[in-house]
């Protein structure tokens, strides 16, 4: 739901409209490979944390 004072001049869209639409760009875009987060800047909490959920055979 809009807020009442909210003034836009488009009207909304379904999300089965926008799940449509994003399957067509990602087709006529192909695979897009991003690069994993290095993790050189990681906190020790964070860490302990990754290593807790890599323990349990799963992969963050």
């Amino acid at each position: 739901m809009a807020l009442p004072t909210s003034k836009t001049s488009r009207a909304a869209i379904s999300l089965e409209a926008f799940g449509r639409d994003l399957a067509r760009r990602r087709e006529a875009l192909g695979e897009v490979e991003m690069p994993r987060n290095s993790g050189r800047r990681r906190t020790e909490s964070k860490r302990a944390l990754l290593a807790a959920i890599e323990a349990t055979g799963k992969r963050w």
